[in-house]
């Protein structure tokens, strides 16, 4: 599958602003960049990139594309806009911030001296008062007082930190213990200020190290997980109570709740200005409405004080298991891992690089290791009581050391084990511990071998993306219909047996779309989902130009059933299945949550590199198996009653025939027109 990825759009807005000097040029931000500092560098105003730049004054990121004036802009402004003038008129898309910094003054001088005028936040058209003769550097925009004044005025240590990328307000306060609107009075207009190394003043707290007490990264060595005092979470006094759940359609749930409604969010309006609005705070409003920690965007849809019903898009079968943490009981859990060390001991580091490189299951089974690490650190945060143990399996395809590890190691005493990587040693180890009811998670294994009623498959096997995409479109009542080649016949056969209701589309005697049959297929009053089940690029792109031309007169989604490398292709342009809104099955989903964003900062904190997709896999099945054994219930009954879902992967175990408990959690995604691709399941 192709990457998606987000294009840079550049917006030009012309108002009462007209540029004199239209020359510019290009800058790709650099690593750590700051717009002051990008200003320095070509000696232009800070405001003046901004005014070629608009959508940046929320802040900048790595390799974004900037406008630069060759010479400093000057700007023609009404005279209501004059930096001498009176009075301002508030206009789309501007905060008091960029009032304040257009104006080149204090920011807590234009707040002060329009205090009354914003209690209900800042309106577009509302006139407020500009300030005359203040000035301010762009340097003192960053932080407008000495940390020393700060200090004094707040009565708190403050310290300063450093903005890295992904980060958040919401994350910035949690991480140093602050409620969103301390940081504001610390830093106002702090939103403007999240960019890659911009520096902001936050308070100060003793540094604590994480890795200490967890044991070391020596293979065999028994971790301790330390219980520390819990943190007391925020609470919101609303009433919530599920009154309706549909059966079928789209996931989605009406529900009644007491003194709540729904709000869309006007242009130019902001966090501050909202909570001013609606006359709660920030952290409340943010509790109520999770993405508002990526930042408020006009047309967000939030839930906030108020009468009537709301409508809750997503799913809320998942339970989320840190809320029901029980300790009372020390569990035990091992982790047996391929690292074969025999091997590599007497490697130098040159040596051990050129081998990493050559020996991909090494390099997997590293990069699985150290997501579960992290696992287990997040596990000592959250306060879990376990015990855990991790040892060398020392495999390969055809052999094991499990059984003197399962004798040696008091194996058959643990609540849990993770590994074996290679399915007939797990299987193995989940005989030889069977006994006594040991729990064996197979991490990464797609094949379903022995019935053991101990193993646990944590990998969804192959056929149940295919599976769940046919549930999925005949869950919409869709009209499906497949375009198969004739070497697709094994994925022919599944469809048949399973959906006999599906619909082929004929071939011609020389193997390519029949397209009259192909257009007779089409329903006019449901949606048709076409399925794509061939590597043939030609009949790929003249199917799939068949598609865009009927869009205007049916409803039409192209989707397929396993990955598809000839999509990769360039003659298969990212935009055409953007249009057609690809659907496809995948074993993990591209997250963009607080917990998958403080995930890969810490991560890269910690091993000076981003998680790849193994050692997202390593935390997640780690992290499910801590919290599953940290309940007031056995392992068992949490597989049969929790389904689950951490920072990429869905847990939802079940039992069909004679088979073992499998993992079936399988993310239906699709392609949306920004490029991003979104479950939809």
């Amino acid at each position: 599958m192709k990457i998606p990825f987000i294009n840079h759009i550049l917006s030009f807005f012309i108002g009462t602003i007209s540029v004199l000097a239209q020359d510019y040029t290009k800058h790709n931000v650099g690593k750590g960049e700051t717009v002051y500092k990008i200003a320095t560098i070509y000696k232009v105003s800070v405001a003046a990139i901004f005014k070629l730049n608009p959508n940046k004054e929320a802040g900048i990121n790595e390799n974004d594309i900037l406008l630069i004036p060759k010479n400093d802009l000057k700007i023609e402004a009404t005279t209501a806009s004059k930096p001498n003038s009176k009075t301002h008129t508030v206009k789309a898309k501007e905060t008091l911030y960029s009032i304040a910094r257009d104006y080149n003054i204090a920011f807590a001088t234009l707040k002060q001296l329009n205090e009354k005028d914003l209690v209900e936040g800042l309106k577009i058209g509302q006139v407020i008062k500009i300030p005359q003769n203040s000035e301010l550097t762009a340097k003192q925009i960053q932080v407008e007082k000495p940390i020393k004044d700060i200090e004094n005025e707040s009565n708190i240590k403050t310290s300063l930190h450093i903005v890295a990328a992904k980060e958040t307000l919401f994350g910035i306060s949690k991480l140093y213990g602050m409620k969103i609107d301390e940081l504001e009075k610390l830093n106002p207009g702090i939103s403007n200020l999240l960019a890659i190394g911009n520096k902001i003043i936050v308070k100060k707290i003793d540094s604590i190290d994480v890795s200490k007490n967890i044991g070391t990264d020596k293979i065999g060595n028994s971790i301790d997980i330390v219980k520390p005092e819990k943190p007391k979470p925020v609470v919101i006094d609303y009433e919530i109570k599920t009154v309706e759940t549909p059966k079928s359609g789209p996931l989605t749930t009406t529900i009644k709740k007491k003194g709540l409604a729904n709000y869309e969010v006007k242009p130019g309006e902001t966090l501050y200005g909202l909570s001013q609005t609606l006359g709660i705070t920030q952290d409340e409003l943010i509790g109520l409405n999770p993405s508002l920690k990526e930042g408020v965007r006009e047309g967000m849809i939030l839930v906030v004080p108020g009468k009537g019903s709301i409508t809750v898009f997503g799913n809320s079968k998942y339970k989320n298991l840190t809320k029901s943490i029980a300790t009372q009981k020390r569990k035990k859990l091992a982790l047996l891992f391929p690292f074969n060390a025999s091997k590599i001991q007497s490697d130098s580091i040159n040596k051990l690089g050129s081998r990493l490189k050559k020996d991909s299951f090494l390099a997997m089974t590293l990069d699985f290791y150290s997501g579960a690490l992290m696992a287990i650190e997040y596990g000592k945060s959250l306060g879990l009581n376990i015990d855990i143990k991790i040892l060398d399996s020392e495999e390969t395809k055809q052999s094991s050391n499990v059984e003197n590890l399962v004798k040696n190691n008091d194996l058959k005493n643990m609540d849990a084990i993770i590994g074996p990587f290679y399915q007939q040693h797990a299987e193995k180890v989940a005989e030889l511990v069977g006994a006594n009811n040991v729990a064996v998670i197979s991490p990464l294994s797609k094949e379903i071998g022995k019935e053991l009623p101990n193993l646990f498959q944590a990998m969804p096997p192959s056929d149940y993306g295919k599976t769940a995409i046919f549930n999925f479109m005949n869950s919409r009542k869709g009209n499906i219909i497949v375009v198969s080649d004739v070497k697709r016949q094994s994925n022919k056969d599944f469809i048949i047996k399973n959906y006999p209701n599906t619909l082929f589309a004929a071939m011609t005697a020389n193997g390519s779309l029949d397209i009259e049959n192909f257009k007779s297929l089409f329903q006019a009053d449901q949606m048709n989902y076409i399925v794509l089940d061939t590597e043939k690029t030609g009949m790929i792109l003249s199917t799939t130009n068949l598609m865009l031309n009927d869009m205007k007169n049916y409803e039409i989604q192209l989707a397929i059933i396993e990955p598809n490398e000839t999509l990769n292709f360039e003659e298969i342009s990212m935009k055409r299945l953007t249009v057609l809104k690809l659907l496809y099955p995948s074993l993990s989903k591209d997250s963009h949550s607080q917990e998958s964003i403080l995930f890969e900062t810490d991560y890269k904190k910690k091993n000076k590199a981003f998680p790849n997709q193994f050692a997202t896999r390593g935390f997640d099945v780690t992290f499910d198996t801590l919290l599953r054994l940290s309940q007031d219930k056995s392992f068992m009954e949490s597989i049969i009653e929790d389904k689950t879902e951490q920072l990429e992967s869905k847990f939802e175990y079940s039992k069909k025939d004679a088979q073992n408990y499998t993992n079936k959690g399988i993310y239906i995604l699709e392609y949306q027109d920004d490029l991003t691709v979104k479950p939809v399941n």
